[in-house]
């Protein structure tokens, strides 16, 4: 989970920005814009389809944690302090869910949508995609619906897919281990059905968990999980501006079945996407995909499954395609072997058939040009494909290439893994080429602003036609723009609330422990029958006791923070002084049953037995001294000894 942050001060910067906007941060910063890019190059994670109002909150939040002031100094520091990686992905992704959130739209779903989708599936595996799962609520809530509805056939039909970008907040849903407080709004049927009270945390039982897979996946770069048949993306579109929300409702509409259902958060909306979606139910975000054909997010052009065919020729046909592939393609057995190598891969990667069969962990390309074996392993896991772009690959030549790697699982008609595909495709000519393109779109976007300027003119008619549907328009896109941006903000104000309420928890219970502390010393120290006093190095005096407060008459606030060869008592203290200062420059560690006389606070003369101890700190060095002073004439007294 993300780290926590000071939750006072993520308040106040929310109220300031949103009292006081800006409009300047409203425009598109050079500076913020090289960082994003670094932030991808570097780590592959992608925020330049975030909207910037928010992302930029989000990343001068973490700046004024550290003392930066500037973008350029905090890439820098991004470049010297791997480790301050982590700490701004945590701030960035606001992990704020919590298990049936819009308990009414949840209800919809359970009454009206789920019958639908299991009468249409005919009996054949359902397929879920919590896609933004966060810390893995609605993954587990759907689960539970499903449970609820399909009885002992759950386990059978039943796959869910959870995915999100956070690794830390990954980890923490594949645990299914929550708080007292994470389990609030969940009604009390659900808990008692679902989870198992461990050691003060409620643990999802096994057999939902298992329901339930885990994986990385980055909607706005990553290939879309495929067969969905009811796919959940709440609370996720509205931290992307509009041509991001476009690419990445494009890629849902191609998870989707055809009819499959969209689930989305309550400030989302899909106004802009009616060719391929329909609202089932707008007032609670339900939406269904319209046609079985889907333009493929990724290549333009039309996904269609492929017919398969029993016939010799037809095999020894797609055999020879694989082989002759442009690209260099391997496969990777489930286990662990390498199945397959094409032509191409043969002369980039230097395999060839003699390789068949070995371990995949034994050849140069599970490590080279970067580590594959990790990401086979979560491919295999998540059933999601992977794609790693723009890999620098130094081979024997002076200077590097580039390789998009692209990890796909190979899955059969039920669903199960068969094994993974790893594609190398060289991009080292589109990396050089795309200075080039740079430059040509700047020329073209100069040609198009004088065509525009040429075509204004002829325009002016048709503009004043349309000014009202365009004012509609507006309007409406910039209550949407508002509705989420509050709605951000409001999770924000959530995510520190409840950072605020964990630090007054901490808070509280190191106040009771202190307390304790302070009171078994104080009952060690009251009940001995000798006056103690605690001196620092400087002989200025820490703790004076009530037996000291006896003998001399003075009271520990006034003697407590003087110097003790200061304070007005009947105590010798030009004796003292030698023995003190022994101790506390080590010459000796301990001066034990010193005799000498002193006036009590009665004027009466008392003898007493001293003894000067050093008090032993972290250093070589004491830390301080200690002195016990015993009164020697009440123990004659009581011994009916006469001095």
């Amino acid at each position: 989970m993300p780290d926590q942050t000071s939750a006072e001060e993520m308040a106040q910067e929310t109220a300031q920005e949103t009292a006081e906007p800006d409009e300047a941060q409203l425009l598109e910063d050079p500076s913020f814009e090289r960082l994003l890019q670094f932030l991808r190059d570097s780590r592959s994670f992608d925020f330049t389809g975030y909207k910037r109002p928010s992302l930029m909150r989000r990343v001068r939040h973490r700046m004024r944690e550290i003392g930066i002031d500037s973008f350029e100094d905090y890439q820098d520091t991004l470049q010297l302090q791997p480790s301050e990686f982590t700490a701004l992905f945590n701030t960035i992704l606001i992990n704020v869910t919590s298990f049936f959130r819009d308990f009414e739209a949840w209800e919809h779903l359970r009454t009206e949508i789920l019958p639908q989708v299991l009468e249409a599936s005919n009996g054949d595996q359902l397929r879920v995609w919590s896609a933004g799962c966060s810390a893995g609520q609605e993954a587990y809530t759907i689960a539970m619906l499903l449970h609820g509805e399909m009885g002992s056939g759950f386990r059978e039909r039943v796959k869910i897919y959870a995915t999100d970008v956070d690794e830390d907040a990954l980890n923490y849903a594949r645990q299914a281990s929550y708080t007292e407080r994470e389990m609030r709004g969940l009604p009390d049927f659900y808990r008692g059905r679902y989870f198992d009270l461990v050691n003060g945390r409620y643990v999802v039982t096994p057999d939902l968990r298992r329901s339930v897979i885990f994986g990385r996946n980055d909607l706005t770069s990553d290939a879309p999980i495929s067969r969905i048949d009811i796919l959940l993306c709440r609370n996720t579109l509205m931290y992307l501006n509009a041509e991001t929300q476009a690419r990445v409702v494009s890629r849902l509409g191609f998870a989707l079945r055809p009819n499959g259902v969209l689930f989305l958060g309550k400030a989302e909306m899909l106004l802009n996407h009616e060719t391929a979606f329909w609202p089932g139910d707008l007032k609670r975000r339900f939406f269904r995909r319209i046609s079985e054909d889907v333009i493929d997010a990724e290549f333009g052009v039309l996904a269609r499954p492929m017919r398969e065919t029993a016939s010799d020729q037809a095999m020894q046909l797609r055999n020879e395609i694989l082989r002759t592939n442009p690209v260099a393609q391997i496969a990777v057995g489930t286990d662990g072997h390498l199945a397959m190598v094409n032509n191409r891969a043969e002369a980039m990667l230097g395999l060839s058939d003699r390789d068949l069969g070995r371990p995949f962990q034994d050849l140069d390309v599970s490590y080279r040009p970067l580590e594959l074996r990790s990401h086979l392993a979560a491919v295999t896991e998540s059933r999601a494909p992977a794609w790693l772009r723009e890999v620098e690959w130094r081979r024997a030549g002076p200077e590097a290439i580039y390789v998009d790697v692209n990890v796909v699982p190979l899955l059969d008609t039920s669903g199960e893994v068969l094994g993974v595909s790893i594609s190398f495709t060289d991009v080292t000519r589109f990396r050089q080429l795309r200075v080039e393109v740079e430059t040509a779109n700047r020329q073209l976007e100069l040609a198009y602003e004088e065509l525009q300027s040429t075509n204004e003119e002829l325009e002016t008619t048709n503009e004043e036609l349309q000014s009202t549907v365009e004012e509609l328009e507006t309007t409406n896109e910039e209550l949407q723009s508002t509705n989420e941006e509050l709605e951000t903000m409001n999770e924000e104000l959530q995510s520190a609330n409840d950072e605020m309420q964990t630090t007054n928890e901490e808070l509280r219970d190191r106040s009771i422990e202190i307390n304790n502390l302070n009171a078994f010393m104080e009952s060690i120290l009251g009940s001995l029958e000798a006056a103690v006093v605690v001196l620092d190095r400087d002989l200025v005096v820490q703790i004076w006791t009530r037996q000291a407060h006896e003998l001399w008459g003075l009271r520990a606030e006034e003697t407590v923070g003087h110097h003790v060869l200061n304070i007005d008592s009947g105590l010798p203290t030009a004796e003292l002084h030698p023995w003190l200062r022994s101790v506390i420059t080590g010459q000796q560690t301990a001066i034990v049953g010193r005799s000498v006389r002193a006036v009590n606070r009665r004027g009466r003369t008392v003898h007493l037995r001293v003894t000067v101890t050093a008090l032993q700190g972290e250093s070589e060095q004491p830390s301080g001294a200690l002195i016990l002073m015993e009164d020697v004439s009440k123990i004659d007294q009581a011994d009916g000894t006469q001095h």
